[in-house]
């Protein structure tokens, strides 16, 4: 029985020794590991402002976008275009694809402001940046001022959007909107019944208009 139990001992570590010495190979082909593929996934990221204005009948100059592939620069495309001559607000899609058809995404929206709106003294002085508070749901919302009348907005519907955004307007005294717009956070948005007043404390309210959020009045007061 010992002897026995010996020679299984020693045949054990017979194989382990040839296991251990054993050298594989991984001088695998470029790109591929084994019998498999390595797929190299791009990125992509919007160059400056993700909202950006101009005013009417202005130049706008599109900066672009930086796409990357396996660490190195890739092409992308541009869908959407900027009609400086009609205000509106404008969303631009920066896309890039890798070989095998997989892609990402990234976006700007540029709002085309009327020529009287951002000449308006009323607006220029206007800077309704800030925190607000929605007692609702005891969550906030952030506006920085991105032109005379341009408003950058996070979670405008005081609930779920940290982090998303939309574009709000101030065309003339103290009135507020989110015109229609195709904001890629939320899809197609607006805003009715928007009211603000300076306060203090500065307080605003409307109906968000976006997919989810009901028809409800929301409120909000500056922080």
């Amino acid at each position: 029985m010992k002897i026995k139990i010996s020679l299984l001992f020693f045949s054990a570590l017979l194989l382990f020794g040839i296991s251990c010495n054993k050298k594989d190979d991984f001088n695998y082909p470029k790109d591929t590991v084994g019998s498999s593929k390595i797929v190299y996934f791009p990125l992509i990221s919007t160059n400056g402002g993700k909202i950006m204005a101009v005013t009417q009948n202005g130049t706008f100059t599109d900066p672009g976008a930086t796409a990357t592939l396996n660490g190195a620069t890739a092409q992308y495309t541009t869908d959407g275009t900027v009609d400086t001559g009609t205000p509106g607000i404008y969303t631009l899609t920066y896309t890039a694809k890798n070989a095998e058809g997989f892609s990402k995404t990234d976006w700007r929206m540029v709002a085309v402001v009327p020529t009287a709106a951002a000449n308006d003294p009323v607006v220029a002085a206007n800077d309704f940046s800030g925190v607000y508070l929605r007692g609702a749901t005891g969550v906030t919302s952030t506006w920085q001022k991105i032109a005379n009348g341009v408003y950058q907005v996070e979670n405008p519907g005081g609930s779920s959007g940290v982090g998303f955004y939309v574009v709000v307007t101030n065309y003339s005294g103290t009135n507020i909107d989110i015109p229609d717009q195709n904001a890629p956070d939320f899809g197609e948005v607006s805003s009715t019944n928007a009211h603000y007043s300076v306060g203090p404390p500065a307080t605003y309210s409307w109906i968000f208009n976006a997919g989810g959020y009901g028809s409800g009045v929301r409120s909000f007061v500056k922080q």
